[in-house]
């Protein structure tokens, strides 16, 4: 079967794009199976992050690697927490506690005025000096809800209000968030281009 290294620590990031590759018989493996740490992002944009990590774990593994950078931005914060997403409370932050953060930082904002966006940047490198790396993206509109909602998903999905379906990300099964969410519309985008290289490289 192919294999591909997906650069992240996030069991539910991992989860979300296994069980999307899974029916083109493609393995997904996690950084955690080869005991290798997370890089620093150092970069301020998506993009570069997302390149930080996917060149990592193929310096490491000598796998094609996957990688995306994610983030939540929310209007009435000018964009906030961005590219801090995941550690927006503090370097070792968890869901929890961003939330949190979050919830505090929109105390004074009335419903109306919470509208946000999920954003991901999606890299898939064939090797660590691939030169034309493959690059989509995807965006989930939402609103923040000022309590969590649901029990699924991960980071801030409990308080991710879609309106078209009057629930949060944390209130869908995963086969819909997949095929809704940010990282699955970037997934989907990217697809043609994962198959296209393992047919070519069997």
């Amino acid at each position: 079967m192919n294999k591909l290294i997906v650069a992240s620590h996030n069991s539910g990031k991992v989860r979300e794009i296994a069980d999307e590759l899974k029916s083109h018989h493609i393995k997904v493996l996690a950084l955690c199976e080869f005991d290798i740490s997370a890089v620093a992002e150092t970069a301020c944009t998506f993009v570069e992050n997302a390149l930080i990590k996917a060149r990592h774990a193929c310096l490491h593994t000598g796998l094609p690697a996957l990688a995306d950078d994610s983030g939540l931005e929310v209007d009435a914060l000018k964009g906030q927490p961005g590219i801090y997403s995941a550690r927006y409370a503090g370097e070792h932050a968890t869901d929890t506690m961003n939330n949190a953060k979050l919830l505090t930082a929109l105390e004074a904002v009335p419903e109306e005025r919470r509208q946000a966006r999920y954003q991901c940047v999606m890299v898939f490198l064939r090797a660590v000096d691939d030169p034309t790396p493959l690059i989509c993206q995807g965006t989930w509109e939402g609103t923040i809800l000022s309590y969590p909602q649901g029990e699924g998903g991960f980071g801030y999905d409990p308080l991710f209000y879609i309106p078209k379906l009057e629930c949060t990300a944390a209130e869908l099964d995963l086969t819909k968030k997949n095929k809704l969410s940010h990282r699955g519309q970037a997934l989907k985008a990217m697809l043609p281009g994962i198959t296209d290289f393992f047919q070519s490289h069997p």
